[in-house]
């Protein structure tokens, strides 16, 4: 039970880097992302891809971040040009793209067979010191994400993304530009969703296309939905509550045990679904979100 407990812990700051970088692009400057996915997936297959040749696992976690980033470089421009609608349509168009490239370019990624063997985190270590490392030097990189894009948020830059998502047109009527200031933040969120790909391939050991599917990134969606947008500490603890709704959702069968297996995923997902929309009505600001008027 211990390791399973552990593993999820690890899982849930997997996907708070997901929700920080998501955070910084919706939150605070406005921009809607529904293909995150899509990064999360290049850091995976990026950081896998070149630990398989041979790479040290630090250098490709910093590709990772690096290819993720500068694929986010046609959505931020994208960004320039497209209404909040349309933009969520091109940023989730893109990742379906990214997940079809990678299911039939077998010659490099082996397509819907997965990549297996990818090298794993600490194997010098075994069991519950293995785990234990992996965690917290996931928790270590998370708190440091988190206390970047909380010294970014209160800078000149973050008081201008919160400028851009307020009044963009205000913003070009004093002289600013705030092209670059997209952009810059689409990569900036992207590269954290391409180390959470990374740590997510060397933790399971074993992806497959099928692994980032639109559904991950609803997830994170929700996850700052319930903390709260805008909020660091609601980016954690809205992730960490997603997870208790999902994972725990799983020992439903013990308290219903005339529901067949197959039942259960549907009862789960009402379950969840319900859950969720409880808390959107009574809670719509999120945990540690600005009530709302």
């Amino acid at each position: 039970m211990d390791a399973y407990l552990l593993a999820v812990a690890t899982v849930v700051l997997i996907y708070v880097l997901l929700a920080i970088g998501l955070n910084l692009q919706y939150g605070e400057t406005g921009l809607i992302n529904f293909g995150h996915v899509a990064f999360f997936a290049l850091g995976a297959y990026t950081s896998a891809l070149l630990a398989l040749r041979g790479w040290p696992l630090p250098l490709s976690f910093l590709a990772a971040a690096a290819v993720a980033a500068l694929a986010a470089v046609p959505l931020g421009l994208a960004a320039l040009r497209l209404s909040e609608d349309y933009l969520a349509i091109v940023t989730l168009g893109f990742s379906e793209t990214v997940r079809l490239v990678i299911q039939q370019e077998e010659w490099l990624t082996r397509g819907v067979q997965g990549l297996p063997g990818i090298p794993g985190l600490y194997t010098g270590l075994s069991g519950s010191w293995r785990a234990w490392a992996i965690f917290l030097t996931l928790l270590a990189l998370t708190a440091a994400a988190a206390l970047a894009v909380s010294l970014l948020q209160r800078s000149p830059f973050g008081r201008m993304l919160r400028a851009i998502r307020d009044n963009e047109a205000a913003v070009l009527a004093l002289g600013k530009d705030p092209a670059g200031f997209k952009i810059r933040v689409f990569m900036v969120g992207a590269a954290l969703a391409g180390l959470a790909g990374a740590f997510y391939a060397h933790f399971i050991t074993f992806i497959t296309p099928e692994q980032f599917i639109p559904l991950v990134t609803f997830y994170v969606w929700m996850s700052i939905i319930l903390g709260g947008i805008g909020s660091l500490r609601g980016a954690l603890v809205g992730t960490a509550l997603l997870v208790f709704f999902l994972e725990g959702s799983r020992f439903l069968r013990d308290l219903l045990p005339g529901i067949a297996e197959v039942q259960m995923a549907n009862v789960r997902l009402a379950l969840i679904g319900l859950a969720l929309v409880l808390f959107v009505l009574y809670r719509p600001q999120g945990m540690f979100g600005k009530r709302l008027p």
